[in-house]
């Protein structure tokens, strides 16, 4: 099933949903319509229970997304700027929230708002022609769409701060080796590693996948006793459900388990 909103497409096949930010001309740079586009996307997915998924990635072979749209930002006032960083965050929490897996396959530049965008993704996939950055100091500006947060939880507060104080990029291989993508795709293109990584994901409890997610996602923002309680209470959810009942079955009965997600 294919759809389109021209500025984000959407394609959904076997449980995996592709969407593709689609402004190959401005190197799919991110303005408010894009954004707004691309949280509808993903609350339309959220809903549809067939989704255990997804892929997001920019159109052309260029950009993943190399930054928001500097035209538009130019002329906003200070009021204007707080509730343009804000609508930036709110789409990264929506994929906090989106209860499944999201890689980002990273095929060209993702700077500034771009980067942001692929951090707040769950994991990250490069094209060895990849490049990433946080240039806004370059133009006077700092980050605003979560990069001063989500970027010292990857890679540190030192490495972070190097990539936001000088706005140089970094490429693939230094992002593979500071934790900031999880693989290089050397052999094929980045959508079909990301689809790789992903499928080795969702063949596995798709609760217990969720619920994985949520602890550690919700787990880094707490200090680690309340952490770890918050783990154990999880842990004791996924023992109301049927998939836990089912991988345990199997394992002992030496068979391939049957999860239905509940």
């Amino acid at each position: 099933m294919t759809e389109s909103s021209d500025l984000v497409l959407r394609h959904v096949e076997d449980g995996i949903a592709r969407v593709t930010i689609n402004r190959p001309d401005k190197l799919n740079a991110l303005n408010r319509e894009v954004i707004r586009r691309l949280a509808d996307t993903f609350e339309d997915l959220a809903r549809d229970e067939s989704v255990r998924g997804a892929i997001l990635t920019g159109a052309g072979d260029k950009a993943f997304v190399a930054g928001a749209d500097i035209r538009e930002m130019a002329d906003l006032s200070p009021e204007q700027a707080r509730a343009f960083a804000r609508e930036g965050q709110a789409l990264g929490r929506l994929f906090d929230e989106f209860g499944r897996p999201i890689v980002a396959a990273v095929n060209g530049f993702a700077l500034g708002g771009g980067c942001e965008l692929a951090m707040a993704c769950h994991l990250r996939v490069a094209s060895p022609k990849a490049r990433f950055g946080q240039p806004e100091v370059q133009l006077g500006l700092i980050p605003g769409f979560g990069g001063t947060q989500r970027l010292p939880r990857l890679v540190g507060e030192a490495r972070a701060l190097e990539m936001v104080l000088t706005g140089q990029m970094i490429d693939a291989e230094t992002a593979l080796a500071w934790g900031l993508v999880n693989r290089i795709a050397r052999e094929r293109t980045a959508v079909e590693e990301a689809e790789d990584l992903l499928r080795a994901i969702l063949d596995k409890g798709p609760v217990a996948v969720r619920l994985a997610v949520e602890a550690v996602r919700t787990g880094l923002s707490m200090p680690l006793d309340d952490a770890l309680e918050y783990e154990a209470a999880l842990f004791g959810v996924i023992f109301s459900t049927e998939d836990m009942r089912e991988g345990t079955t199997a394992f002992l009965e030496k068979r391939p388990p049957r999860f239905t997600g509940r």
